[in-house]
């Protein structure tokens, strides 16, 4: 009896014993996971009270203006988390950011959107020059769209300093003001031969922005050129990463770039600064869209080995594989020669520009030297002179390369031709096969793609509307019935006019999503308006006008008066503009009447007019001249003008503006087809005394156009290599064209005619005329019915 007591006693001792141990376990585990904060001041209390081992924990909802610094010593065993409640439910919006500091620290699940931060960061991996953050983590974070509201305003989204921190599995995407998305700094002696991990990010899309300052990651800078980074970037995928010349700019040594996707990017991973660089491993999806590029080397000692590139059609610094000249004795932060440097076992498929010595003028004179191009692959299926050389390629050893059998490569031995095909592999890349190929072409599975980089809970659909793609609402004519549409339109509508009937706007119609405004027959809907401008484009806007007649009969005389214009205030997003067989009509009142006017800090990707008419006009057709900083910014990407007629227009047709020197942005492109100009470019303000007034414009094709007593075309032509093409246009009774600059520009066909209108409204050619069947295309020259 007593042992059997005794048996019960240690029984419910142990019971004791056991249940004291779990709940002193617990209480640990729930002092850890219960350190719920709700606000920025219990933030702040938890982290300074933060042991290792801690979790910090954001409760869900909205935190406004949070500025949040996170500085705080955990273990390498233990470290200190900062989380969130649940993934997705937790953003950081208004003016917020994040400065991290300290050891062994982990941040994961943060969002920011819906604001920007109001320091030169949004998350930074230091709260000053001395307190830095070292072997900490970034994952899992999100940064979407977290622009100023001042396109011109730089920040940066991620400052990496410190040694040793890893950024993984982020998805950062739609910066959209100045500044890199991404930098490692260098300028601090505790940030040089970091060791830094990148991989497996998500760098989602960044438009065009038309300057420079538009990286997406950057490592090192020009000041720190020779200094040793040692960052690895590795297996992350970077989405129409378009911001400027460079999606990557390497600006520092020692560092890895492997495994990483580029997918329609038109800018390139180029080594700008620094020595002794890796690039292996990483695909380039171009699939053939314009100016997407491949890889550019500069300095010492560089190797690009195993790197497949498929449809890259960037021309000079957006090439798929450009080496470039140097500048002889230079400075860290010019162009250092090439020399050193190997380019192994790559293979390019369908990738139409291979360059050497680029960029070969006065400064940048000393080609590559001791340099290798050795086991190749280059094959190209609708091009057969990929290979371009701008200076003396001696310096280059080309030995054991193979290509197809159409390439031409007359530029330098060390080429075997081969009969190529592509298979199609299990990754779903296009792979060439040939008897000649010895080595398989094999394409690492840790290549980063669009389901193992970023976060597995935050969405990578693209949310971009596009024109055309709403409801149709039709719109009864009347005052302002305009204006009441627009305002209660939604992003991607069709307001549907009825034709024949005339509109009337005592207010602009304010657009800020994208929206199309179109007749609903064959016959012009008649638009009049009061105001200084019938559409005004705003921030997030874009517009598109089919068969509609603009009249200026009701507009006020005031100086400034335009059809459409952008907002006045800064348009962090950019915008698109197309205009398709409309009437612009007796724009005539004593000031300047413009068709469009834009504005300082606003960007069009495309401005495309066509099939339209323009006639008697005080102002301009369109004038993008308001970026006059001479930075490299101007106001629009693509502009096009086809098929128009243009008949005494007092200002100028076009006026396009690319002031400054800058090298990191390849825009404008203006393409000019078959358009007729008649009596343009005579008013008493038209201070560019010109019918088109071309300023640093990089890509000028002007093709299969009339030009009848007009005022002359103007161009300067500054920076690198602009592609200009005048071909097949008549200019009768026009002086001579004015070219400025010292830049090459083909012109050729030109005639000088009188081209024998049928028809002076029309402007169709007569039977007889001179100018049937002389275009580029074998049709008539101006306009096509």
């Amino acid at each position: 009896m007593i042992k059997q007591e005794s048996k019960v006693f240690f029984n419910y001792f142990l019971v004791l014993i056991l249940t004291g141990s779990f709940l002193f376990t617990s209480c640990k585990e729930n002092e850890k996971s219960n350190n719920l904060v709700s606000d920025v001041e219990m933030f702040n209390s938890a982290v300074a009270n933060a042991k290792p081992g801690d979790e910090i924990v954001l409760a869900n909802g909205v935190w406004n203006n949070a500025e949040l610094v996170f500085d705080a010593k955990g273990t390498a065993e233990n470290p200190i988390t900062l989380t969130v409640e649940e993934k997705g439910m937790v953003t950081l919006e208004g003016e917020s950011n994040l400065q991290i500091a300290g050891e062994h620290l982990i941040i994961k699940g943060l969002v920011f959107k819906n604001g920007y931060t109001p320091t030169n960061a949004v998350i930074s991996f230091r709260k000053n020059r001395e307190e830095l953050a070292n072997n900490c983590r970034l994952t899992e974070c999100v940064i979407d769209n977290f622009n100023n509201p001042e396109r011109h305003v730089q920040d940066y989204w991620v400052t990496i300093y410190g040694k040793n921190n890893r950024l993984d599995h982020n998805h950062i995407v739609g910066k959209k003001n100045l500044g890199v998305t991404m930098i490692v700094g260098l300028d601090t002696k505790g940030s040089v031969e970091n060791n830094h991990q990148i991989d497996h990010n998500y760098f989602g899309p960044r438009p065009t922005f038309g300057n420079n300052g538009g990286e997406t990651l950057r490592i090192g800078t020009s000041h720190h050129a020779l200094e040793n980074s040692g960052t690895i970037v590795e297996s992350n995928y970077f989405d129409r990463c378009n911001g400027e010349i460079e999606t990557v700019s390497s600006k520092s040594a020692n560092n890895i770039y492997r495994y990483n996707t580029f997918f329609e990017c038109t800018g390139t991973l180029t080594m700008r600064h620094g020595n002794e660089t890796l690039v292996e491993g990483n695909v380039f999806l171009g699939n053939n869209k314009p100016n997407t590029g491949g890889i550019r080397i500069i300095n010492e000692d560089q190797i690009v080995k195993n790197n497949y590139l498929f449809g890259v059609t960037g021309y000079r610094f957006r090439g798929a594989f450009v080496v470039m000249n140097g500048v002889p004795n230079s400075t860290p932060n010019r162009y250092m020669p090439v020399m050193n440097s190997k380019l192994l076992n790559n293979t390019y498929v369908n990738c139409d520009n291979i360059l050497f010595c680029a960029g070969s003028d006065d400064e940048r004179s000393a080609p590559p030297t001791s340099t290798e191009i050795a086991g190749n692959i280059f094959y190209n299926d609708h091009k057969d002179n990929i290979f371009t050389a701008f200076d003396d390629v001696s310096g280059i050893s080309f030995h054991d390369n193979i290509v197809g059998q159409n390439i031409n490569t007359d530029i330098a031995s060390g080429f075997t031709p081969a009969d190529i095909k592509l298979v199609k592999n299990e990754q779903g890349f296009l792979i060439p096969t040939s008897d000649k190929i010895k080595t398989p072409i094999i394409i690492s599975d840790k290549i980063g793609t669009k389901e193992n980089t970023g976060t597995s809970w935050y969405s990578k659909e693209d949310r971009t509307i596009a024109l055309n793609s709403g409801n149709t609402i039709a719109v009864k004519p009347g005052i302002n019935t305009i204006t009441a549409a627009t305002r209660d339109s939604k992003p991607g509508d069709i307001i549907e006019l009825t034709s024949g009937e005339t509109y009337v706007l005592t207010k602009a119609a304010k657009v800020n999503h994208p929206l199309t405004f179109k007749s609903s027959g064959k016959e012009k809907a008649i638009i009049l308006f009061e105001r200084m401008m019938a559409f005004e484009i705003e921030n997030g806007g874009s517009l598109a006008l089919e068969n509609l007649k603009f009249d200026g009969a009701s507009a006020p005389d005031y100086a400034g008066n335009s059809v459409i214009s952008t907002s006045k205030k800064s348009m962090t997003n950019n915008y698109k503009l197309f205009i398709d067989n409309c009437d612009f009509e007796d724009l005539i009142v004593n000031h300047s009447f413009d068709v469009l006017r834009v504005s300082k800090g606003t960007f069009a990707d495309t401005i495309s007019i066509q099939n339209s008419k323009f006639k008697n006009i005080t102002g301009h057709i369109a004038a993008l001249d308001t970026e006059t900083d001479d930075i490299g910014a101007y106001n629009a990407e693509y502009v096009i003008m086809k098929n128009n007629i243009l008949t005494d227009v007092q200002g100028v047709a076009l006026r396009l503006y690319r002031g400054g020197k800058d090298e990191s942005t390849l825009g404008p492109f203006l393409e000019m087809e078959n358009n007729v100009f008649n009596h343009v470019g005579f008013g008493k303000k038209n201070k560019y005394d010109a019918a088109l007034s071309l300023y640093g414009v990089q890509s000028n094709r002007i093709e299969n156009n009339i030009f009848n007593e007009t005022r002359p075309v103007d161009m300067h032509l500054v920076v690198g290599e602009p592609i200009v093409n005048i071909l097949n246009n008549d200019f009768y009774k026009v002086d001579d064209m004015r070219v400025t600059g010292d830049q090459k520009y083909t012109v050729a066909n030109s005639l000088s005619v009188d081209p024998k209108f049928s028809n002076t409204d029309t402007f169709e050619l007569a039977t007889d005329s001179p100018l049937k069947g002389k275009g580029a295309n074998g049709k008539d020259l101006g306009i096509i019915k």
